[in-house]
């Protein structure tokens, strides 16, 4: 049988997320989680039969949160709040964002603190299985009442409107549902506001960078470790004992990285061979890439409590009886988070794109101008570096903290938003950015290895290894936006961390 995923809203984990959202193993509703789901439900609709004035169950949203909604128009209300905020602009959304966006929202709900009725979750849960994707615009988050327009747009086609990716086409919801048989969901009070008041979006991109940034920063350790290689190095300055007496966690991990790829390496010097010691881009590698990997796993602390947190308003406690209304959707914590990372991410292309001068420079490197046996008549990896210089210029504008910006809405009921969805979105941008810096690090460093007379570390000749199976040495000129592409999905894909981790231990 083949395995499938629980949801309770209280122990999904990042690999879980990463295997539901990419890997697109099944998911399903717990029994603990459609029992708690119920009792919410009764608890709407007690409060209904009481006449009680409850914020989204018996009254409009937002500013119009005074205005008093008759029982009779609950059903009309929830409609026309979907469809009123779905109002999002831009390209949409890759499938794995909204695909994240979706399995979040229906965990979220599984805590059993938003009365929604099973029903609604299960659909969720079944087009997420069925591969059936909202079409999401990207842009129209304020990060703040949640992430309202998104939201509203991956609801929308359950009830019958918008649009729906199948088979990578994009087709109208009604469509879908006619083919199918069946009739598109109506929303029961309270139904809408919990679908949409939530941190979904801004926390399925931010999950799924972790994922990415993690691949770029284990690879960043192996391909600085093929420069220190190159450029005949000093791996003296990755003594354990000089890491140990400052006691960064990032920092000693980055060295044990290196001292392992290195491990054996014929062609690295020790002091006063040749030099003293080295410039910064090869010496503070521990310091630089470990601060990045704190980043990391700071970021990665806060998303893993998110991707189990309620995130609506107001919340329903059966057990006293209480409704709270509050901010839960506020997405400060994420906002923050992913402006950290993309600062984090941002520094490892600079460093990176410091080492690949080294490499392309022969006053600096020792080596033939820009990589190739015949300059002059060739121009080698030359531009490969203005790339690498472009993108890490154009990170630095990236970068700028999307969090310190608020702007008021709804009247000025909400003054104080978080911006998290837009944080979370460049993150992507310069995530790409990076991947790419690093990727021409790589294959120039594997071209300075082209020149190595002595042996190779064990895990820097593995990486290399790994190389020359997609990229063969440079030669004579070629287009090289394409070895940048090839190089690129091997980091991307974890193929270099996957090939190098077989050989050596390198750890986050």
């Amino acid at each position: 049988m083949n395995r499938m995923i629980a949801l309770d809203g209280e122990h999904l984990t990042l690999e879980a997320f990463s295997e539901i959202v990419l890997h697109r193993t099944p998911a399903f509703l717990s029994v603990e989680a459609i029992r708690r789901m119920h009792r919410s439900r009764e608890m709407v609709e007690r409060l209904i039969g009481e006449n009680r004035i409850v914020y989204g169950i018996t009254t409009g949203f937002g500013k119009l949160c005074d205005t008093i909604i008759a029982p009779e128009q609950s059903e009309l209300l929830q409609l026309n709040l979907i469809r009123s905020h779905a109002c999002g602009v831009g390209d949409p959304l890759p499938e794995e964002v909204v695909r994240g966006m979706m399995l979040l929202r229906a965990n979220a709900l599984a805590k059993g603190y938003s009365g929604v009725r099973p029903g609604v979750v299960e659909c969720l849960i079944e087009w997420l299985n069925l591969g059936l994707h909202p079409v999401v615009p990207a842009q129209g988050s304020l990060g703040a009442s949640g992430d309202l327009a998104p939201l509203a747009h991956m609801i929308l086609p359950l009830l019958g409107y918008g649009e729906v990716w199948v088979n990578g086409r994009r087709e109208p919801a009604e469509a879908v549902w006619r083919a199918q048989g069946r009739s598109p969901l109506r929303l029961a009070a309270k139904e809408g506001l919990a679908l949409i008041n939530g941190t979904q979006m801004m926390t399925s991109l931010l999950a799924l960078g972790l994922l990415q940034a993690k691949q770029l920063i284990l690879a960043a350790d192996i391909i600085g470790a093929m420069t220190v290689e190159a450029l005949r190095g000093i791996p003296h300055a990755f003594h354990p004992l000089l890491h140990e007496v400052r006691g960064q966690i990032g920092q000693i991990t980055t060295a044990a990285n290196l001292r392992s790829l290195l491990a054996d390496s014929a062609q690295v010097m020790q002091p006063d061979e040749v030099r003293v010691q080295d410039a910064y881009s090869l010496r503070c590698i521990p310091q630089v890439h470990g601060a990045s990997k704190d980043v990391y796993h700071y970021v990665k602390d806060v998303v893993s409590r998110e991707l189990n947190a309620a995130t609506d308003n107001p919340l329903l406690f059966p057990e006293t009886g209480e409704a709270v209304s509050g901010g839960n959707f506020h997405g400060q914590p994420l906002a923050l988070a992913a402006d950290f990372l993309t600062i984090a991410m941002a520094e490892l292309a600079n460093i990176s794109e410091r080492r690949t001068e080294r490499l392309v420079n022969p006053q600096l490197s020792g080596l033939p101008a820009f990589l190739t046996s015949q300059s002059g008549l060739h121009s080698g990896y030359m531009i490969l570096q203005y790339v690498a210089a472009s993108l890490v210029s154009e990170n630095k504008g990236l970068c700028h903290p999307a969090s310190v910006d608020s702007i008021p809405s709804s009247a000025n009921q909400e003054d104080h938003v978080s911006m998290g969805a837009t944080a979370a979105r460049k993150l992507h941008h310069v995530l790409d950015n990076v991947t790419r810096v690093l990727a021409i690090e790589y294959i120039c460093a594997g071209q300075a290895l082209e020149f190595a007379k002595q042996r190779l570390g064990k895990g820097t000749l593995a990486a290399y290894r790994l190389l020359r199976q997609h990229v063969p040495p440079l030669v004579e000129d070629r287009e090289g936006h394409r070895d940048i592409e090839t190089t690129a999905r091997l980091i991307r894909d974890g193929l270099l961390v996957e090939e190098a981790g077989k050989t050596v231990p390198i750890s986050l």
